[in-house]
């Protein structure tokens, strides 16, 4: 059994092992003293390795969502390797045959879906940098929603732009980790470096046709090399973590860095938008103009304060919404409770899509569905016609 271990570990060196062992996931050696310090738990032995002896810690699976966000809140990795067969078809290859294991999966901070580990309100992203011959782009990415984006910018944009997704994890190719050094100093996201192979355009654009499956992108936008690339760098980063059971993504929208205000971090954080100066979302300004029912319009909430518009169409159609509702206070509230009943479907499809949902979240997907007829009739014949924005 420890041989196996020792091969899937030395696959997966960057990570802790949760190695499934029955009803819990033990760690051995160096990533049990390390994740037993983490977590406060019991660092015990096992037997022995090279005359010394092995030390393990372990957690029951049932309960192993609240330890892997522990974890991954103080930096680290963890490859969750599973039991392949049932023990007793092992039996049957001999008495001393190891039950077949592998990593099914590499949680790390910007490829999280499980309810437990995401906040509701808010955005979990993950994002990528690329520089293609001067050219330099940014996209980012939650995968608990499908939100998929992209946007050409300097890289000298990096730093602001980072500030205002505030993306959980950021990947950039090793050749040219120098690009984040200065944007990252005042930020806690995670940076992690992936081969040059990664960033590489056309491959990018041959994964990306391969997910979609479509001949071109061209239905999608006019897209720069250095966008392709930062795209492709995220979809092959979620086919390796995910180990190939990618979740579904929406096609990648375009956005432009003219359409919202320009604010660099440390303006953004003194005019506390979204986090006050303390780091919390109570004190802020969004914490004190939300009051969205929904897990969905808490995030759309976020994002449209955190990126306010500079396009007057825009600023219109959405003040023009909210006067209408403002109007009509009786389908607003009628809106309003039905709204409330509709759990977070988006959440709830993503995690179907990659085989880690259940009954909860397809009684909530039912639950919202119930929901969309009672609040068509609320509006009636009196909703007005821009109210996609």
């Amino acid at each position: 059994m420890m041989a196996q271990y020792l091969e899937i570990k030395e696959a997966h060196r960057d990570a802790l092992l949760f190695y499934r062992m029955g009803d819990f996931y033990e760690l051995f050696f160096d990533d049990a003293v390390a994740a037993a310090e983490a977590l406060d738990i019991a660092l015990t032995k096992r037997g022995k390795h090279l005359g010394d002896d092995i030390p393990m810690c372990g957690v029951p699976v049932h309960s192993a969502e609240g330890y892997l966000l522990t974890l991954i809140r103080k930096g680290f990795r963890v490859a969750v390797c599973e039991q392949l067969e049932d023990p007793s078809e092992a039996k049957k290859r001999g008495s001393k045959a190891v039950v077949k294991r592998g990593v099914v999966r590499l949680v790390t901070p910007g490829t999280l879906t499980e309810e437990a580990l995401l906040e509701a309100r808010q955005n979990n992203f993950l994002a990528s940098v690329s520089e293609v011959r001067g050219d330099a782009a940014i996209s980012w990415v939650d995968i608990s929603t499908g939100e998929l984006r992209v946007m050409s910018c300097a890289p000298a944009r990096f730093s602001p732009e980072l500030s205002r997704l505030r993306p959980r994890e950021v990947l950039v190719s090793e050749s040219h980790g120098a690009i984040l050094e200065d944007a990252m100093v005042d930020t806690e996201t995670s940076v992690t470096p992936l081969s040059p192979v990664s960033f590489d355009s056309q491959s990018a654009r041959r994964r990306l046709c391969s997910l979609y499956g479509v001949e071109s992108l061209d239905g999608f936008g006019s897209f720069s090399r250095a966008e392709i690339a930062a795209l492709g760098a995220i979809v092959d980063y979620l086919d390796l973590t995910q180990k190939g059971k990618l979740p579904l993504l929406r096609p990648p929208v375009q956005e432009s860095a003219s359409a919202c205000m320009q604010i660099d971090a440390a303006t953004r954080r003194n005019l506390e938008l979204t986090r006050s100066l303390s780091g919390t979302r109570d004190g802020s300004l969004l914490h004190a103009v939300d009051r969205t029912v929904t897990a969905a319009g808490g995030r759309l909430l976020e994002r449209r304060v955190s990126s306010p518009s500079r396009d007057l169409e825009t600023i219109h159609g959405r003040l023009g919404a909210t006067a209408w509702f403002v109007e009509n206070q009786e389908v607003s509230n009628a809106v309003r409770d039905h709204l409330r009943r509709c759990p977070d479907v988006q959440r709830g499809l993503s995690r179907l899509s990659i085989g880690r949902g259940g009954p909860r979240d397809l009684a909530s997907i039912r639950a919202a569905l119930t929901q969309l007829p009672e609040i068509s009739s609320a509006f009636g014949d009196h909703a007005p016609q821009n109210f996609r924005e």
